[in-house]
């Protein structure tokens, strides 16, 4: 009893912060842990029943592992996976530095209007749906009205027809989303970098440390906790891919498949054919198992060495 009434006294004493959790914890409650029951789709042959949602699921049949077969049973299936790590693999490591690096740049700027409308260039991309950015990328690589293609013959170099040679497309996947996204997570570390102690760096001066030395010795130290958190959440979604990126850009063009072609696309294609939304599910829960996996070794990993910077 002596519990419970410490129980009620502490929620009393901390019931405006409980106040400020409850619509983040109710949006996690309907929208991620609920959800989870839908995982039993995974494991049946969906099929739509007129009595609703529940009863569909009821009535489906069970088929077991038989959604994790047909999704890895194609010749796809290892080409979707190494493209959705291998591209997430580079997102994060190319990410992490030029977000670091374009931080500590910005935070060098003396002229602080100039430093703001800096962020805000940099910022704008991230506003931008994957939709738009597609026709950006298309004006420079049509075939016929594209600039780059324009701009080429002056070297020399024949006109290249873009959307049906893969060669080039794993570079521009990237390089688009970088330029979409890194300026969104510069302005994140830029923050933190803000929020150090700037005596530090007066105290480095007097002592004769150089702007490499300020560097590496005291904004890196500072931004590792908030590096290997974000790199760690990061790691988790390393098998979710950016489906607009991977869709829109390229303009779902057949020939990139085998470069441009993710877990994600995959199973929305698979959709668009079959119908088939056990397979989806199984798809989901695949990547979200190997997700959990991937986070819960990367947290051991960083405990090992550093056991304040782990998530837990």
């Amino acid at each position: 009893m002596n519990r419970i009434g410490t129980f009620f006294k502490d929620v009393k004493q901390s019931r405006v912060l409980l106040l400020m959790a409850l619509p983040a914890t109710l949006w996690f409650l309907f929208f991620s842990y609920l959800p989870m029951a839908g995982m039993v789709i995974a494991f049946k042959q969906y099929r739509y029943s007129r009595d609703g949602f529940w009863a569909s699921i009821v009535e489906s049949k069970w088929v077991g592992l038989q959604n994790f077969k047909f999704l890895f049973s194609t010749n796809d299936a290892y080409i979707i996976t190494r493209n959705t790590l291998l591209y997430n693999i580079v997102f994060i490591i190319a990410g992490l530095v030029l977000s670091v690096g374009l931080a500590i740049v910005l935070s060098e700027i003396t002229n602080k209007k100039l430093a703001k409308l800096y962020q805000t260039g940099m910022f704008m991309p991230y506003f931008l749906s994957w939709v738009i950015v597609g026709y950006f990328v298309f004006s420079f690589l049509s075939v016929d009205k594209g600039m780059l293609n324009h701009i080429l013959p002056w070297f020399g170099v024949d006109p290249i027809r873009w959307y049906n040679d893969k060669t080039y497309w794993p570079l521009i996947i990237i390089l688009v989303y970088l330029w979409k996204s890194v300026g969104y997570s510069s302005v994140v570390y830029l923050a933190a970098i803000m929020g150090i102690d700037k005596s530090l760096y007066e105290a480095a001066m007097i002592d004769g440390a150089s702007k490499w030395q300020q560097i590496r010795n005291i904004t890196f130290p500072m931004l590792k906790p908030l590096m290997t958190i974000l790199t760690l959440l990061a790691i988790g979604r390393i098998f979710y891919a950016d489906f607009g990126l991977f869709l829109q850009v390229p303009r779902d063009s057949g020939t990139l498949y085998s470069v441009t072609n993710v877990i994600d696309t995959y199973v929305y294609r698979g959709l668009k054919s079959t119908g088939e939304i056990g397979m989806s599910t199984a798809a989901g829960l695949y990547q979200s198992v190997i997700g959990f996996i991937l986070v819960m070794t990367s947290n051991y990993v960083v405990r090992k060495f550093d056991k304040d910077n782990a998530l837990f």
